[in-house]
Formats: C-alpha cells, sequence, structure tokens
C-alpha cells in the first residue's frame, strides 16, 4: 500500500497556533494531507499555506471556506476532494492537536485488512482521555441516548472526530449536517448503507480549553449547541 493513497482531512478554524505542527505529522507519515481551513479570522489559511511551500510537498492541499460553515461541512468538501483525486482511504483528523497522528495506522488496521468499512475512534474503550467534565457527563450521554433512540445503536464514543473509512464508505456517505450533527449523521448512513464498521480505541489530548455550556469555536460551538444539532438533526432526518 502506498501511503499517499490515505487522505488525512483536517478541518481547521481558527488554528493558527496548531496547523502546522499537524500538517508537518501528517507529512513525515507521507500521507495526502487535505486542509480545509473552514472561513477565516485568523492566520490559519496563511501558516497552512507556508508549511506546504516548506515541506515542498505536492501532496498537501490547502482549500478554504470564505465563511465559517461548521466542521461537518468542511470535512465533506475534504471528502468530495479526495474522491477526485482517487483517494482509497480517508482519515478524519482534527487540527487542534488533540489526536496522535501515530494512532492513524491503528484507526486503519480493520480497513486494511478487509474486516470494516469505516472505523470510529472511542475515548471510552481501553484509553482514558481527560475529557472536560461538561462533555463527559452531559454531551456523550445525550449523544448515545440519541444514537441509541434514532439509530439503535450503542456506540461508546458518538462524538469522536476521530475515524477512518476506505473508498465505498466515502463514496455513500454525503455528510448534510454542517454543525456537530455530523458525527450522528455519519454513523447513522453507515448503518443505512450496510457498511461494515467497529469501535478503535485512540488518544485524545485535552490542552488548556474545555467544552462548556457555551465555549467552544465555530458554528456549533459549546455543549448546548452540541446538544441542539445532535438532537435536531435526527428530527430533521
Amino acid at each position: 500500500m502506498n501511503n499517499k493513497d490515505i487522505f488525512c482531512i483536517v478541518p481547521a478554524y481558527k488554528e493558527e497556533k496548531n496547523i502546522s505542527r499537524v500538517v508537518e505529522e501528517l507529512s513525515d507519515l507521507d500521507y495526502s494531507v487535505v486542509v480545509v481551513v473552514d472561513g477565516g479570522g485568523d492566520k490559519t489559511f496563511e501558516f497552512a499555506l507556508e508549511t506546504k511551500r516548506e515541506l515542498k510537498n505536492s501532496n498537501i492541499y490547502i482549500l478554504q471556506h470564505l465563511i465559517n460553515r461548521g466542521q461537518g461541512a468542511a470535512l465533506q468538501t475534504g471528502n468530495d476532494f479526495a474522491l477526485k483525486k482517487g483517494a482509497k482511504f480517508v482519515v478524519h483528523f482534527d487540527a487542534d492537536g488533540q489526536f496522535l497522528s501515530s494512532e492513524i495506522i491503528k484507526i486503519l488496521k480493520p480497513i486494511l485488512d478487509d474486516k470494516c468499512d469505516i472505523v470510529f475512534g472511542s475515548r471510552f474503550l481501553e484509553i482514558k482521555s481527560n475529557m472536560p467534565f461538561f462533555k463527559k457527563f452531559f454531551i456523550m450521554p445525550i449523544g448515545r441516548i440519541v444514537n441509541k433512540i434514532f439509530l439503535g445503536v450503542n456506540l461508546s464514543d458518538p462524538q469522536n472526530g476521530f475515524r477512518a473509512m476506505n473508498a465505498l464508505a466515502l463514496e455513500k456517505i454525503k455528510i448534510s449536517q454542517d454543525g456537530s450533527a455530523h458525527c450522528s449523521e455519519i454513523l447513522g448512513k453507515t448503518i443505512q448503507n450496510n457498511l461494515r464498521y467497529s469501535e478503535i480505541a485512540v488518544t485524545v489530548i485535552y490542552n488548556d480549553f474545555g467544552q462548556g455550556l457555551l465555549s467552544g469555536k465555530g458554528r456549533g460551538k459549546g455543549g448546548l449547541k452540541i446538544i441542539r444539532d445532535l438532537i435536531l438533526g435526527k428530527i430533521i432526518n
């Protein structure tokens, strides 16, 4: 397998402090990297472009939404681009430095072994993450309940953005939820399309910020807005 067949989709909103390091780490592993800068307001786009120039890597692609549309929209933009480039595998990877690039191969392994079409990362299996209080005890339980009621699925970590999929899943799953409900939508379309899936334990490193009732970044920011997107997303769909 050629690592460049693996496209890492990195949605980024106001991540000027982290984007260069994340792109460098992914580039060092020889993956194709698609950064989708979701709106402006800081120098994320400029820093991403500068990192691409410094690395002289033609397999780093920097895309941009002119306005902030939300993480779901950024992921779909990246997915569409990867499909056009002939990606065989896609990994969704956050721009804030919370995920470990060394775990990409682990989350891909069930797909490479042809046991799954999509793999979801989980903070609730063997590896424990220092998840903010509100996210752990309010958002996650509500997310599980919503998935259980509407999808009949009891995924341990319904809001984890670290996932991998093969080209079949990439073609079948089209994200329409621009905000935070995209996580449940991806799972729902996995079930609807009879795609094989599993969960893999991953590490998530939280920095000096948390997820409060109103705090966060981008469309769908904050705990209450995540809960709203989850519930309204399922009602609308």
